[in-house]
């Protein structure tokens, strides 16, 4: 049985991406005991999956996109998110957007890609 989704965020400067994580995200972690000193496991609390197509037609309008995983970090309300994390020392590729399925900025992430940070409009079901 499948107890957890684990993801993976490869980066250029690990150490960076894992302080990011834990000073200015605040997110709660372990460290691995068998790794070598400051190899921290990250908890992202409930989670969710969704699978989309790699083209077809959304309003009219023809979509394609290569096979590829993504991140998103889930939230509430993006501006006051926003807000409380560019004040621990974030920053974002640029302005909030609306893509339909929710209000979505880019969050910038020392030594790897940016990570999506959204507020979704769509049903969720990371509380089942």
């Amino acid at each position: 049985m499948i107890t957890a989704v684990h993801t993976l965020v490869y980066s250029d400067d690990a150490p960076a991406t894992r302080a990011f994580f834990r000073d200015v995200l605040q997110l709660p972690f372990v460290e691995d005991e068998n790794s070598p000193p400051g190899w921290l496991i990250f908890g992202t609390g409930p989670s969710e999956m969704g699978v989309h197509p790699t083209s077809g037609e959304h309003e009219g309008h023809s979509f394609e996109a290569p096979r590829h995983h993504e991140i998103s970090f889930v939230c509430d309300d993006i501006e006051a998110t926003r807000a409380e994390l560019a004040e621990r020392g974030a920053t974002f590729t640029g302005p909030t957007q609306d893509h339909g399925y929710g209000l979505v900025a880019m969050l910038e992430v020392p030594g790897a890609d940016p990570i999506q940070l959204y507020e979704p409009r769509h049903s969720t079901a990371f509380a089942l």
